[in-house]
């Protein structure tokens, strides 16, 4: 249920993080022919894989294939994920869009076809994949049903993400310049995001459970039952529904909602065939749980999480993969181009990241709020044994193995095997509790380490400090393989100028007048230098009165420019000429002047002075 859940959120991170270039790499006929050839051998071999599947269910028997089903439907639809990959990333795809019209007034419509797509490659894997889990777990199940059912399971992402995309469509559609510059920032970007989780938070289900076709339950012996146990832990909610997943076959129940206005408690026709009474008090118990324990919340806060996490590590991760030239230079021999090489191990690092941290992070969260759901129980109940039952007949219905792994659940087994333990010594309750708790605060540690770790890497001085490292770094990399770029001198001019070092700025700053003599703003720079360093020795008024003259020369109506001039001037003696061009700059000055006046000011206090 949780993966194509995450599948989705993948694609739409690989969509998100494309940067398309200026030409596509390729004629669109190429391109659409090589992603229709990649699309097919990918269709055949999800079918030659389902094929062997079945294969040896009938050679080795359930058991054995049912973990081979589970293993190729994880690494089809990894596959599927790749392949997505190199369609946007590798063969650029999208860039073919962009060039018309409307998908640059619509960009979320280009980005939908595309979700679609790979919407498409997951079809063709649980297509193949419908008659083997028909003949291994539900003979009945239709493929329709099966499609339905695992799409379904992405419409929790899908429409949130559509939502969110037409709005800021919207936003920069209109003729005003302050909501595109705030949500065009860091700070207004997390902003809108958490707007966004908390509103979906609170609203999406209501959407949701039309989408999945749910209905009220009519069923008023369990109606009724649910209701009163729910009125016993004191959960309020919004109606009590059958779940339709996969045709309303699976053994299983589910609560989404985090305010009760907008809370559903969901159950399934085979829940309520399969179990007892007493067996569905305990797996509603178990939902009630998730509920006091306020672990949709904590899903939100791991939502949050990850991104404060992007954010905090972003500008290092761009250095580094900057500094890491070696690896795009060979690349780029390869025919790729250069911003489509940094944009795609970006990329790599951001969906390993996201893998990292949901597959082992969050699923160990999961993990433990299952667990502790189920010891919830005993809050409502004695004995946990109707649970341990349950438990018995899901792996009796399923024909799955009780030692089966998964991600986001501990086994079957294990499960059971608490529960027994808790049965023996309710300790073990208060012991995992402890635990969750314990592992909450070491998270929200960790989170606030990190958010003050990224803040000053982007804002605070050892950002600034690392970054200018990184840049330095790379524009003298730049400078081997460019050594007459005059850009690149001015540039490490001004990284050297910052960092106090003069004497390196000014050789910097003389190597790009070597290449350029005509720059006007090397020229001011090095004039200013000469005329204000701190070190005397360096200073070199006659230099930096001859290099100011010819800046003004080249752009004599730049404020800042005029400003070098005059206070060349003032340093070389000339108090006329400084305050005359003093004056040019102060009257020339388009934004903030108050600089400019106190040079005026403070060379008319010396010219009078007796």
């Amino acid at each position: 249920m949780y993966t194509n859940f995450i599948y989705f959120i993948l694609a739409i991170l690989i969509y998100a993080t494309y940067q398309p270039a200026e030409q596509p790499g390729l004629p669109w006929w190429d391109a659409a022919f090589a992603a229709t050839g990649l699309i097919l051998g990918f269709a055949l071999f999800s079918r030659w894989s389902y094929v062997r599947v079945n294969d040896l269910a009938t050679r080795s028997g359930h058991l054995a294939a049912d973990h081979r089903f589970s293993v190729v439907s994880a690494r089809q639809a990894i596959m599927a994920i790749i392949l997505f990959a190199i369609l946007i990333h590798g063969l650029g795809l999208p860039a073919y869009g962009h060039s018309l019209a409307v998908f640059r007034i619509l960009p979320t419509l280009l980005a939908l076809i595309f979700l679609l797509l790979f919407l498409g490659l997951l079809v063709i894997v649980w297509s193949c994949a419908h008659g083997s889990y028909q003949r291994l777990y539900d003979p009945q199940v239709r493929h329709s049903a099966y499609l339905l059912g695992n799409f379904r399971m992405a419409v929790p992402i899908i429409i949130p993400w559509l939502l969110i995309s037409i709005i800021a469509d919207i936003i920069f559609a209109l003729p005003f310049d302050q909501p595109k510059k705030l949500l065009s920032s860091t700070e207004g970007q997390v902003g809108y995001f958490l707007l966004f989780l908390v509103v979906v938070a609170v609203f999406a289900p209501a959407v949701i459970q039309r989408l999945w076709g749910c209905r009220p339950l009519d069923n008023r012996f369990y109606r009724e039952r649910i209701h009163a146990l729910c009125r016993q832990a004191g959960i309020r909610y919004r109606n009590i529904l059958y779940w339709p997943i996969f045709g309303g076959r699976m053994l299983t129940a589910g609560v989404m909602g985090v305010v009760h206005h907008f809370r559903y408690i969901l159950v399934t026709e085979s829940l309520l065939q399969t179990l007892t009474p007493e067996e569905i008090d305990a797996v509603i118990a178990h939902e009630i749980g998730h509920v006091q324990r306020h672990h949709l919340l904590y899903y939100m806060l791991f939502m949050a999480g990850f991104m404060l996490l992007s954010f905090a590590v972003n500008d290092l991760v761009i250095f580094v993969i900057l500094y890491a030239k070696p690896l795009y230079r060979f690349m780029i021999s390869l025919g790729i181009t250069q911003d489509t090489v940094v944009t795609t191990i970006f990329s790599l690092v951001f969906f390993s990241a996201f893998l990292l941290y949901f597959r082992f992070l969050f699923g160990y969260f999961m993990r433990n709020f299952e667990r502790q759901a189920d010891v919830y129980v005993y809050t409502l109940f004695n004995s946990a044994r109707p649970m341990i039952s349950t438990f018995q007949k899901i792996t009796a219905a399923s024909g799955q193995s009780p030692d089966k792994p998964n991600w986001h659940h501990f086994s079957i087994r294990e499960r059971i095997g608490y529960l027994l333990k808790c049965e023996q010594d309710p300790r073990w309750i208060t012991r995992h509790n402890r635990k969750v708790r314990h592992s909450l605060i070491a998270y929200a540690i960790g989170l606030l380490a990190i958010g003050l770790i990224g803040y000053q890497l982007n804002y605070g001085r050892a950002g600034q400090t690392i970054g200018t490292h990184f840049l330095e770094e790379i524009v003298v990399q730049e400078i081997e393989d460019h050594p007459q770029d005059a850009r690149l001198y001015s540039l490490l001019g001004d990284i050297k100028y910052n960092q106090t070092d003069y004497r390196a700025a000014v050789n910097a700053y003389e190597a790009a007048l070597d290449f350029d003599a005509l720059n006007a703003q090397v020229l001011n720079n090095l004039a200013w230098l000469y005329a204000t360093c701190e070190d005397e020795q360096i200073r070199n008024p006659p230099r930096a009165l001859n290099l100011a003259r010819r800046a003004v020369a080249l752009e004599p109506d730049a404020a800042h420019i005029l400003d070098t001039l005059a206070e060349s001037y003032f340093i070389n003696g000339d108090r006329p000429a400084a305050i005359q061009y003093a004056h040019k700059a102060l009257e020339a000055a388009d934004g903030p002047k108050d600089h400019y006046r106190r040079q005026l000011e403070r060379f008319q206090r010396v010219i009078h002075q007796p």
